[in-house]
């Protein structure tokens, strides 16, 4: 009779398209006065449960698993447990109430649900005093969800989630402590396709090829970093020095051919960075990403850190301990676009639910990904609270916003018209615009202190411009203009350089329209590019001359620094993901000198607040001379709040034994650094003595080629005890 009365209930839990399963398995009212226990166990045979601390059998309803049991009407949900063949025994997942409520869905759809990476996803709680993992997933348009997972069997029939209302939210909670269970969502599309999904939302993912997600707790870990992340809070990051080092984590260093662990990277990359004058690490994308080859950049797991290296705990440590050694940590992080695997975010639950919906538009022609909709609340809340998750649970520094420009503009890549203008006819992308803003708006609302910077090559004005300026709200962005010019420059051979100055200057003239970070980063190592010390001209000794010249004026430059690992070995090799550093290259003496330099000169950057006190102000910054063409040579005061230094930069192989500085009223000049040293691998032409012409309208100075030399200058009327 029992089954005569729910028949097409059951005929849903057959055929996998229950959207509601809640409402008829678990324990509910029978029409004979009583109650009744329905537990839905497909394929089995007979199942035993614990009632009021009896073991009992349940009579088997329907030979697809339907089991039945008959309860006085007091009993309660958490009165009866499920038996299982090993002796152990669970709370039944239907006897439940939902985990996520009607407020969660509410923002959610507005795109206001900050930390909805609390909500979906899998997470370790107690629920009604019960210990167990919820699980919900947003699938808008699946007829049916269900968990699939290493304690079903991966069997996709076996628990179907409850459907919450009209929200396209789905929620299951699995009793009993879980954490390290692998899952899957099993999606049956309105078309009666089954697609098998792993978690947006996850924490933790296996190690590729495998992509299941693992039920993980991210609120273990006790940080220890209380100390660092008050001052982040009181003292402005772009008011100190900032050189960042890029690091790819599987590259940088490996062991035996294999992947170091968080852990071990920690304690290899702290000495190493506090060494050699490094103040931020700048980690290409460490979020979970399923090709080696895209760097992380192509990413399916927003809110887990990447397998490869350890566990979500293992990186918290990671942060944490560079922290406790005074080391920032900036994440690289990826908005713009994702890969179209099918185990991940693309066609989620058989419909363009994260990508825009459109046969052009909706994908990237040149990564061939797919775009997000920003203009979906919903996506723009998963990337949104993406980004918070990993300040939050993680205590990074900032984000490098990456492959901005390709969000700016609906045109980008799409060569010969094919792309659709903006409701206004512009070639803008409202939307993402829109989506930048409303993101950095909330991160510096509820983390200030951390820092957004933006990877982006474009003309957009107001990049860095405040959002009540009608600006994006970025910190900083990063100068590939500067980079691709002063590269290009580099490039030439010294004798040609005096043809080219304005390659040179051109960033000081627009240095102070935004807030620029100055990049020598991966992209400039890879893909036939060269390594940088192979795109200096000349002969040896001419190349490590250039590659001092080049790194000294990139930190003499307005603008915070980065440079890509392995700059300071001199790489002869372009950089290649599946190997390592060629740490061996040290053994050569020339190598030695040259990363000596590297060194001292970040701790001269370090030591000199001239040189990054003021770096987005034309206070910071006076010319000396820039039309000195002919002898390619440039000079420049950098200012502080306190103190100042002359920069000069001498471009060709021609030395001299008399060059003038033109500056007038100088008193005194001593030389602080000059990278021709000996010490450094140079010929040793540096200035020991320094004289200021009789009418002191300047100084004279012996100019090593390819070099750059810093002076402390003083002034008549200061006392040469400070430098002014």
């Amino acid at each position: 009779m029992e089954l005569e009365l729910n028949r097409d209930e059951v005929h849903l839990l057959i055929t996998g398209s229950h959207q509601n399963p809640h409402q008829f398995l678990g324990l509910h009212e029978s029409l004979f006065g009583e109650k009744v226990i329905r537990i839905w166990a497909p394929k089995k045979s007979e199942l035993f449960f614990e009632y009021l601390g009896e073991i009992v059998k349940a009579t088997l309803a329907d030979p697809e698993g339907l089991f039945v049991y008959h309860v006085p009407k007091s009993t309660t949900n958490l009165d009866y447990r499920i038996f299982h063949l090993d002796g152990s025994l669970d709370y039944d997942p239907y006897s439940f109430i939902p985990t996520l409520s009607f407020v969660d869905a509410h923002l959610f759809h507005r795109g206001i649900h900050y930390q909805i990476y609390d909500v979906l996803g899998a997470h370790p709680i107690e629920h009604q005093g019960v210990v167990g993992v919820k699980f919900a997933v947003w699938a808008p348009n699946a007829s049916r969800v269900s968990l699939m997972a290493d304690c079903n069997h991966w069997k996709q029939h076996v628990h179907p989630m409850r459907k919450i209302g009209e929200s396209g939210l789905w929620e299951i909670f699995i009793p009993g402590k879980r954490e390290g269970m692998l899952y899957k969502f099993a999606i049956r599309t309105a078309y009666g396709h089954v697609f098998f999904k792993t978690d947006p939302y996850a924490n933790q993912f296996e190690l590729r090829p495998n992509t299941a997600a693992i039920v993980t707790d991210t609120n273990h870990f006790t940080f220890r970093d209380h100390e660092w992340m008050q001052k982040r809070t009181r003292v402005n990051q772009l008011d100190g020095p900032m050189n960042i080092y890029e690091v790819h984590l599987g590259s940088w260093m490996k062991k035996g051919g294999q992947f170091l662990n968080y852990k071990e990277l920690a304690s290899e990359l702290v000495p190493y960075m506090k060494e050699m004058g490094y103040t931020h690490v700048e980690l290409m994308p460490i979020m979970e990403h399923p090709l080696d080859e895209s760097w992380g950049y192509q990413t399916t797991g927003y809110f887990a850190p990447t397998s490869r290296y350890g566990s979500f705990e293992d990186f918290q440590y990671f942060v944490n301990h560079l922290h406790m050694h005074h080391l920032g940590v900036i994440l690289d992080w990826s908005p713009g676009h994702f890969p179209d695997d099918e185990f991940a975010l693309s066609y989620f639950d058989g419909s363009h639910l994260y990508e825009k919906d459109h046969p052009v538009m909706g994908r990237h022609p040149e990564w061939h990904t797919r775009i997000f909709n920003y203009g979906r609340k919903e996506v723009s809340n998963f990337l949104i609270a993406s980004a918070l998750f990993w300040f939050e649970k993680t205590h990074v520094d900032g984000l490098r916003v990456d492959a901005v420009q390709s969000m700016l503009y609906l045109d980008y890549g799409r060569r010969g018209g094919y792309w659709i203008p903006n409701a206004v006819g512009g070639k803008e992308n409202l939307d993402a615009i829109e989506f930048m803003k409303h993101l950095n708006s909330i991160v510096h609302q509820k983390f200030p202190g951390v820092l957004m910077i933006a990877e982006d090559a474009s003309l957009f004005e107001g990049v860095t411009r405040p959002l009540e300026w009608n600006g994006l709200g970025f910190d900083m962005k990063w100068s590939i203009g500067w980079m691709n010019d002063t590269l290009t420059f580099m490039k030439k051979d010294p004798i040609y350089r005096k043809h080219h100055m304005d390659d040179l200057t051109r960033s000081f003239c627009y240095g102070f329209s935004e807030r620029y970070l100055l990049p020598i980063s991966h992209d400039e190592v890879v893909h036939g590019k060269g390594a940088l010390f192979e795109k200096m001209p000349l002969d040896e000794w001419d190349k490590f001359s250039q590659m001092r010249l080049y790194y000294s004026a990139a930190l003499a430059h307005p603008g915070k620094n980065l440079f890509f690992m392995g700059y300071e070995l001199a790489e002869w090799r372009e950089w290649n993901c599946k190997g390592s550093l060629d740490w061996d290259l040290l053994s050569d003496p020339n190598r030695r000198k040259w990363k000596r330099f590297v060194r001292e000169m970040n701790h001269f950057y370090l030591q000199n607040p001239s040189l990054w006190q003021i770096d987005f102000d034309h206070k910071g910054f006076a010319w000396i001379d820039y039309k000195d063409y002919n002898h390619s040579v440039i000079s420049y005061i950098r200012q502080g709040i306190s103190s100042k230094l002359v920069c000069v930069h001498n471009y060709t192989k021609s030395a001299f034994d008399e060059y003038i500085i033109r500056l007038p009223n100088v008193s005194s000049v001593k030389e602080v650094l000059n990278s021709d040293d000996e010490r450094y691998g140079g010929s040793g032409r540096v200035n020991r003595e320094i004289y200021v012409t009789h009418d002191r309208s300047g100084f004279c100075i012996k100019m090593p080629a390819l070099a750059t030399m810093f002076f402390e200058v003083w002034f008549e009327g200061e006392d040469e005890g400070r430098v002014c």
